[in-house]
């Protein structure tokens, strides 16, 4: 319509508000193994049940391990399987996901003559005259490029993923396979096999064989969204391994857990110094736990699974993990000599009771702090880090004022209610040291304590450098029993 904007008398914007952060998942296990599924250049896929795992994993111990873990009842939601390379890899090059319609045989039945340049260790091989018109399934397609590629690589087609995968003969480093370029004097078969470089594929040069730390130091680099470390592979680690994994583990910024099992029936004796649980415990780490178990190889995975359901924004959801039953975990039958050897090396176990019951205990990690009281306070620490950083995104700013502390303070209190609420966090007496206006014996009636100095207090090189004054937090773990005594007074 003509006539003279609106704007001039009456202006409008819109002003989007920036996407808030978000608390880690504490209830996310990551399971490393070596078998030959995810590429050096992949690393790490996200399942979230067991099926899924067992089609790229059938019959391999990262499937037995993600199995223990989903088969806890809650169930738990999210696993992640990520690659060692315990040997030297094979160049590889991994073709984008062919639809439904491309993976159609008319597609393929048609060509006479196809053709396809792919450089395999940085040699180039003009495949030409390729024919698929008597092929009956694209496994018979594969068969044929692999043929015309003389040795140098071997190519498949993976149909639980849908696509095709060329692989050099050769491994380490020199070992690669590059994108598939378009043919010339016949059929392109780089697109229609989804092996170009636009086609969505993974292209990833071999590596000589990497140590489990430095793996799992390359996955703890690439990825914050898991939690929880299980391994699980062919290879089996090497003690100084685990030991290494346990020490990575705990001295990582980012919060983690690493989950370990061993078989080792030197771990029941109280007089042995040599077993990995003995030398896990000596090394007082807070950030590893460690299960025995004389059948079940992967354990450990169901302690997780049972962990790893804690809702921390539900009510009552935290737990404890002693008296819980680990769903596929053969439970051990134990003396009780046996039993307080690992008790007194804080080794957890499924055993048996003498009524009837299979139980797990004592719940600690190797160090004797119990398993819940790290997972809670990791994601405690994540969900204060998270409310503050939120408020900074929120605000144009907040004021180097006392109000402004007080704006600090306050973003942080839904998260300590939280706290309370979910079962980690409850009234009780402070046996810590005294601040602010909180002394030792004092009662905490919400569970915790928040308290800052003011900012006059500052120092100017702090006041200079915009930081808020120390703020300290005073809050009372609700814990849980794991014994009770009763005396009965019989009068007859």
């Amino acid at each position: 319509m003509p006539g003279l904007s609106v704007n001039d008398a009456v202006t409008v914007e819109i002003s989007l508000s920036q996407a808030l952060a978000s608390v880690r998942n504490f209830g996310a296990l990551l399971v490393l193994g070596d078998a030959d599924v995810i590429t050096v250049g992949q690393r790490i896929r996200e399942y979230t049940s067991a099926d899924a795992v067992e089609l790229d994993f059938p019959s391999l111990p990262e499937f037995a391990a993600a199995d223990l873990f989903f088969s806890q009842n809650p169930q738990p939601e999210l696993c992640y399987v990520g690659r060692w390379a315990s040997t030297a890899t094979h160049g590889i090059l991994q073709g984008g996901p062919l639809n439904v319609a491309a993976q159609a045989m008319a597609n393929f039945t048609a060509i006479t003559n196809g053709v396809l340049d792919v450089v395999v260790d940085g040699t180039a091989h003009n495949i030409n005259g390729l024919s698929f018109a008597a092929q009956t399934n694209l496994n018979g397609v594969a068969a044929l490029v692999q043929g015309a590629l003389g040795g140098a690589a071997t190519c498949v087609w993976n149909a639980n993923n849908g696509y095709f995968i060329v692989e050099s003969a050769t491994t380490g480093a020199a070992s690669s396979v590059a994108f598939a370029s378009v043919g010339s004097g016949g059929i392109d078969l780089s697109v229609l096999m989804g092996l170009g470089v636009n086609s969505g594929g993974i292209a990833a040069a071999g590596v000589a064989a990497e140590s489990l730390v430095s793996a799992v130091a390359t996955l703890a680099n690439m990825s914050t969204d898991w939690y929880g470390l299980q391994i699980a592979s062919t290879v089996a680690p090497a003690q100084a391994d685990i030991l290494a994994v346990a020490a990575l583990i705990q001295g990582l910024t980012v919060t983690r857990i690493f989950g370990y099992t061993t078989s080792d029936p030197n771990s029941l004796s109280a007089t042995s110094t040599t077993d990995t649980l003995y030398l896990l415990q000596q090394a007082g780490y807070s950030r590893t736990f460690c299960q025995y178990s004389s059948t079940t190889k992967h354990a450990s995975a169901a302690t997780f699974g049972i962990a790893f359901t804690v809702d921390f924004t539900g009510v009552d959801t935290t737990l404890t993990l002693k008296f819980k039953t680990a769903l596929g975990v053969t439970a051990e039958t134990l003396t009780e000599t046996q039993a307080a050897a690992l008790t007194a090396k804080n080794g957890l176990v499924a055993v048996n009771y003498d009524n009837g019951s299979a139980i797990l205990q004592q719940g600690c990690m190797v160090n004797g702090t119990f398993f819940d009281v790290i997972h809670g306070t990791d994601w405690l620490q994540n969900a204060v880090q998270t409310d503050i950083w939120d408020l900074f995104l929120s605000k144009n700013k907040v004021p180097q004022t006392d109000p402004g502390v007080t704006a600090l303070m306050g973003s942080m209190i839904p998260t300590f209610e939280e706290s309370v609420g979910n079962g980690l966090v409850a009234p009780g007496v402070w046996q810590g040291n005294a601040f602010g206006g909180l002394k030792t014996g004092d009662t905490l009636t919400k569970g915790y304590y928040l308290w800052a100095p003011s900012v006059a207090s500052q120092s100017q090189p702090d006041r200079a450098a915009r930081k808020a004054p120390l703020i300290q937090a005073a809050v009372k773990l609700a814990g849980a029993f794991h014994s009770a005594s009763v005396l009965v007074n019989v009068n007859s």
